[in-house]
């Protein structure tokens, strides 16, 4: 099984993620795939192409009914994730006010770019490690 860092690494399949959550506190049983392609503006193979990692990763289930298929989120893997950051969180921002005290606009921009950042580094870390002599 790939490693579930390098899974929710890639954008796409962070977007994913994001729409089957919103989709499922809604009460949605599953997303079809031409759903997520028309919601993400990607083609339908690059579509495919996540869904198939994120399956292979255990972080969506599929139903199918026909020739359709409808994708669930299942986040229990990302529990690993979860286990791995707490720790720097403890303790580590009791000086720092949350983002809930920002107006809106300011905590959402604060939130991209905080993701952003995130994703920059660990992209740019992968990169490094496949140079030559590290």
């Amino acid at each position: 099984m790939a490693d579930i860092f390098d899974v929710i690494a890639d954008g796409t399949r962070r977007d994913i993620l994001r729409l089957l959550l919103d989709r499922s506190s809604v009460g949605e049983r599953g997303t079809s795939v031409s759903h997520i392609v028309h919601e993400l503006g990607a083609s339908q193979p690059t579509v495919s192409k996540h869904l198939k990692v994120l399956r292979e990763a255990h972080l969506v289930s599929v139903r199918e009914e026909g020739q359709h298929r409808y994708y669930s989120l299942s986040a229990a893997p990302l529990d690993e994730v979860d286990d791995w950051l707490v720790p720097f969180l403890d303790g580590a921002t009791e000086d720092v006010e949350p983002l809930s005290s920002l107006p809106e606009p300011a905590a959402h921009a604060a939130e991209v770019v905080g993701r952003a950042a995130a994703s920059a580094k660990h992209a740019l870390e992968n990169a490094l490690k496949k140079l030559p002599g590290r």
